[in-house]
């Protein structure tokens, strides 16, 4: 019998908010020294009373509308209750039938083929304190308790790896785009738990049992767990064994799960409305008035750059995985219609010249020094004949190191193209002078001797001569020479 998978996706992205959800101390603890960044809320001191962070709920629902959900007239908090050493009031404030979003989808592209998963719901709840595990003690930091959680959980639609991997990706971008979440694993900023299960392939019901992987800190870990745990699942239901359903770790060392305990059901955590914080009232008028701050969102923006400027598949897709690298092509793009420069010219130099340089210099678009208007102008002085494509390129190295603007350079430098036909003439005879086998080897009949004696000119000139030029010139000083000799 052939299995197929059934996977959904918890995924857990702390919000960019400058206060943590329920006080107001700072959300910023990354590098802190342990447990300064507390409070009696977070500390989960009798007595202490939580308010909600208005930015996390505006940051959740606007989420929620990217992602295509629903935004309910009411929502609440409630009581989670398990006991865990990270939980400091023994029990997280969190949501469950009124969360802030319902019945939404995620369109990703797998190979070619455009697939949509359910999303269940996004919700807010408040992050745990962090464990740590050292010489047989464990250790407590309550830094990251309290922090905003946005919780999005998906349906159970993905039956391959790719597909999660996918959906993954695809979220971390929206909200990347959004603003919303840095996405950064390895802060702890976004974090996966995954609910695998296997079914005969072509059946549409859902599996009895699932195995729940928590605590999934990186892209790597989650493909790596799910893998793992499909092949787990299928040695066992092959050998005629059936499969518990429990809450796996995942043991980044040994690349295998591990049992950490039965999987809970929701009465387990007896969930009951939050005492201390009030319902919910979500006005339409908020709700609109946050869906008109929803920015272009990639697919999107994708779709224009190839319907609007023409660029590739390619081309748009990378432009646009990341919002600020989209934002600076944008700008250099505008630039470059007052100077009447192509767009998809500008894409060719971004996505070349200025992600290589990047590249090697680990270096991010916010801290890339040329603007984005001075690529337009770069490509403009080639249009002029002002520089050649060749120079053009020792220019925007020295603008990826510097900042200074083309003109600048190329006047400082001496690095104008030279387009005088006399001075490029005189400069090709002696080239031709210099190397009299080539021009033999040429009148012989062996034309592609002329590639190497135009090569030749262009070294003399150290690059400066204008290509189409010296072509013309060599090539007429190569005829007349065959000329002669006939």
């Amino acid at each position: 019998m052939e299995l197929e998978p059934v996977i959904g996706l918890e995924v857990h992205a702390q919000l960019l908010t400058h206060s943590k959800m329920f006080c107001t101390c700072s959300a910023d603890y990354a590098g802190a020294p342990p447990n300064t960044h507390v409070c009696p809320v977070c500390l989960g001191m009798p007595g202490s009373l939580p308010t909600i962070n208005r930015r996390a709920v505006e940051y959740t629902i606007l989420t929620a509308l990217a992602l295509n959900c629903t935004i309910p007239d009411f929502a609440k908090f409630d009581r989670k209750n398990y006991h865990y050493p990270d939980l400091m009031k023994g029990y997280q404030i969190s949501q469950y039938d009124l969360p802030l979003s319902r019945n939404g989808y995620l369109l990703i592209d797998d190979a070619g083929t455009t697939k949509r998963i359910g999303i269940r719901r996004v919700h807010l709840e408040e992050d745990t304190a962090k464990l740590f595990h050292v010489d047989g003690a464990s250790l407590i930091d309550v830094n990251r308790s309290g922090v905003p959680l946005m919780e999005i959980v998906s349906e159970p639609d993905m039956h391959s790896v790719e597909e999660a991997r996918l959906y993954a990706l695809k979220l971390r971008q929206i909200l990347r785009y959004l603003g919303v979440c840095s996405g950064d694993m390895e802060k702890g900023a976004m974090r996966f738990e995954a609910n695998v299960s296997l079914r005969p392939r072509g059946s549409t019901i859902l599996p009895a049992t699932r195995v729940e992987i928590k605590n999934l800190n990186s892209l790597r870990a989650m493909v790596h767990a799910i893998e793992f745990e499909i092949a787990r699942q299928t040695r066992i239901l092959q050998s005629g064994g059936t499969v518990e359903q429990e809450t796996m770790g995942w043991d980044e060392t040994r690349n295998t799960t591990y049992p950490q305990r039965s999987k809970e059901e929701v009465h387990d955590y007896r969930y009951f409305p939050e005492p201390d914080l009030p319902p919910l009232e979500i006005a339409r008028a908020w709700v609109e008035e946050i869906r008109a701050r929803l920015p272009e969102l990639p697919d999107e923006r994708r779709a224009r750059l190839m319907n609007e400027l023409g660029l590739s598949a390619y081309d748009a897709g990378v432009i646009t995985a990341e919002r600020e690298v989209a934002d600076y092509y944008d700008r250099a793009v505008h630039a470059g219609r007052a100077r009447g420069v192509d767009a998809k010219a500008i894409a060719n130099w971004v996505t070349g010249e200025l992600f290589r340089l990047m590249k090697e210099s680990n270096t991010e678009i916010q801290a890339v020094k040329i603007a984005p208007e001075q690529i337009a102008d770069l490509i403009a002085l080639v249009a002029a004949g002002t520089i050649s494509h060749t120079i053009a390129k020792t220019v925007f190295e020295e603008m990826f190191a510097t900042g200074q603007a083309p003109h600048t350079i190329v006047q400082a430098k001496g690095l104008a193209q030279i387009s005088d036909r006399e001075a490029l003439a005189a400069i090709v005879a002696r080239v031709l002078a210099e190397h009299p086998k080539q021009v033999a080897e040429y009148r012989g009949g062996k034309e592609g001797v002329a590639r190497f004696l135009i090569g030749q000119v262009m070294k003399a000139t150290k690059g400066q001569a204008n290509p189409v030029l010296v072509n013309e010139l060599v090539m007429e000083k190569l005829r007349q020479a065959q000329t002669t000799t006939d």
